[in-house]
């Protein structure tokens, strides 16, 4: 009996490891709108399409314009790149959703997503910190500009913030792995989030919770607190500056990187806040907060550069005029 007892709980080991394997999750549109599902997919779509041919736009005149090779725009075209993996690494599967009613995702992809979408997140807190650097050393120490901002220093940056980033966000598909879900398995969003996906497990989260909270602290709170500091010590300089007409001029150079560091941290924080504090009547605000949070700097980061950077602006022009 105790043989055919353990042959028993080895087959329902199998089955329910199975089970497991096979599980998947049910992305979320937007709740009650299932009607208008095709119209909704129409600024999404052009959304996706702006983002892609804006930053393959900015990335191409960058790498082609030799006068372009400097430390602010080698930065804009960082920018740029992560943007452009944030637009691949969720559009697919919102439009899928709005298109084609096609919720679900397997474990494994869904794993997938949200490791490229932490992992360039993080990467994007990075760019913009290191724009942030640019713009403090341009302004409070130009002399020096050229031999601090080195090509190889550059370098060196940006492989300590990818190994950063590579770092923090490859435990979060290994932490989820090892859970089982046993619930509704419906997801929050139209993509897979770790916030999001944890809560659906039938087991002890608390070291994800801690986990998570110490990835946002060590990435994106340590980031925007030197990029504050940066700008705290760029308006220092700036208003010591005797001429109005000097001080304007210094700080119009921070504002593309100044929208683009609000647009980021502004619906990270709140996602973050309600992901961990709200309640079911802030369901409808996570979600459009979830899209804000990686559809909108991908879409808006172009335009604002373009519009803003006088240099960028004019060899775009003229490459469309030819």
């Amino acid at each position: 009996i105790s043989k055919l007892f353990g042959m028993a709980q080895s087959i329902m080991s199998v089955v329910n490891d199975t089970k497991f394997s096979s599980a998947v999750f049910l992305l979320t549109g937007i709740p009650g709108k299932e009607d208008v599902h095709l119209w909704i997919s129409i600024p999404f779509s052009l959304m996706y399409v702006i983002s892609i041919v804006g930053n393959s736009v900015i990335l191409f005149i960058i790498k082609t314009d030799s006068s372009l090779h400097e430390p602010m725009y080698i930065f804009l075209s960082m920018l740029a790149i992560t943007d452009l993996g944030l637009s691949i690494s969720t559009i697919p599967t919102i439009l899928g959703i709005y298109l084609f009613n096609s919720r679900e995702i397997s474990l494994n992809a869904c794993f997938a997503q949200l490791f490229f979408i932490h992992f360039l997140a993080k990467i994007e807190s990075s760019v913009l910190l290191l724009m942030a650097f640019d713009r403090f050393v341009a302004i409070c120490n130009p002399l020096r500009y050229a031999s601090i901002l080195t090509l190889p220093r550059i370098a060196k940056m940006v492989l300590v913030f990818v190994l950063r980033g590579v770092a923090v966000a490859l435990p979060f598909p290994f932490l989820l792995k090892r859970f089982q879900y046993c619930r509704a398995n419906v997801l929050s969003h139209s993509y897979c989030l770790h916030q999001d996906v944890m809560k659906m497990a039938c087991s002890d989260i608390k070291v994800n919770t801690i986990y998570g909270m110490f990835t946002t602290l060590f990435t994106l709170g340590l980031d925007s607190l030197l990029i504050f500091l940066s700008y705290v010590m760029i308006l220092k300089t700036v208003l010591s500056i005797a001429s109005h007409t000097e001080c304007l001029r210094a700080l119009n150079t921070c504002v593309s990187h100044l929208c683009a560091v609000l647009l980021f941290y502004i619906p990270d924080i709140g996602l973050a806040v309600i992901h961990r504090f709200g309640n079911s009547s802030s369901h409808l605000l996570r979600i459009l907060l979830g899209y804000v949070y990686l559809l909108v700097p991908p879409l808006i980061n172009p335009i604002v550069y373009s519009v803003k950077s006088k240099h960028l602006r004019a060899r775009i022009i003229r490459a469309f005029v030819k």
